[in-house]
């Protein structure tokens, strides 16, 4: 099968497709044969080293959506099925951007009836992400809560995730994205300052830092998006920062948000995988809304 992989650190030009040999599902997962794969930041992270791994053969992509294709024993699941999965790991050999994936059986959940494949593969990482922030933040409904970088895929799922907990909130984005962010949900919409001490909570998906607890109450909470870059706490601030975590059982409750409409699973553009180069370097030109997709 074909799979995109990098064995060298550097831009968008150290990505490859390589042929390398079907995997087998080990006992409690399963094989998918990949309809759909999103491209998120994180492969750029693995791309240009920042989790390790150098000398190996470090395979990119998270998010899969597509068909079982096998199963190990005991996995739970049916050749045929629909399904989308989180394969969560930062240096593995082999990631969702291929013909073929395995992952594990609880990693997995049915995909959502109402988009295709490639919108289905926006759902896993970005919105267990958001989820699993809110968790952190443990807010209560009529709380507020700003949400930074709220036009992109994580904040945006952030966004109606809140509305839905009966939060109020604030999206921080570019001017250019206000009708965007309110037709989320967001309450209140801003692009530039922000009062200091105006919101309960921040949900940092822009990557804002430090500077973004200026803007929360004493005693609010703060979570960062990227593990182990929350800032030290001040005025009595909780911070932590979400490091996703496969969950099929949940990921089923945010397909089921999908197919009521809830959740907008949103696609800028899809690629060919034998085009992951081209997905990269539009990725970094910035300002995609919704994410880049590759469609094997």
């Amino acid at each position: 099968m074909r799979a995109a992989v990098v064995t060298e650190f550097g831009g968008p030009e150290v990505v490859e497709v390589v042929e390398v040999g079907v995997p087998e599902p080990g006992g409690r997962q399963i094989r998918i044969k990949v309809a759909a794969a999103a491209v998120n930041p994180v492969d750029v992270g693995v791309r240009v080293g920042v989790f390790g791994g150098a000398g190996e053969r470090l395979g990119l992509g998270w998010d899969v959506a597509g068909t079982v294709d096998a199963v190990g024993a005991a996995a739970g699941w049916a050749v045929g099925e629909q399904v989308v999965a989180l394969q969560y790991g930062t240096v593995k050999s082999l990631g969702a951007y291929a013909d073929y994936v395995v992952v594990d059986a609880d990693a997995v959940a049915v995909a959502p009836v109402s988009v295709d494949a490639a919108h289905a593969a926006t759902v896993p990482l970005n919105a267990l992400a958001a989820a699993q922030a809110l968790e952190l933040l443990a807010l209560e409904a009529g709380q507020s809560l700003l949400v930074t970088g709220a036009a992109g895929a994580l904040g945006g799922y952030a966004v109606q995730l809140a509305v839905r907990q009966g939060l109020s909130v604030v999206g921080l984005a570019r001017e250019a994205d206000e009708e965007l962010v309110r037709s989320l949900g967001a309450g209140r919409f801003v692009s530039g300052e922000v009062a200091p001490r105006s919101v309960d909570a921040v949900l940092d998906a822009a990557i804002v830092g430090e500077s973004a607890l200026e803007w929360v109450r004493d005693g609010g909470a703060f979570v960062a998006v990227i593990p182990h870059t929350e800032p030290a706490p001040v005025r009595g601030v909780r911070t932590a920062a979400v490091e996703v975590s496969a969950d099929g059982a949940r990921l089923a409750e945010l397909v089921a948000l999908v197919d009521e409409g809830v959740l907008t699973a949103r696609v800028a553009q899809t690629y060919a995988l034998a085009d992951v180069v081209k997905a990269h370097v539009r990725l970094a030109e910035g300002g995609v809304r919704g994410r880049l997709v590759l469609v094997p």
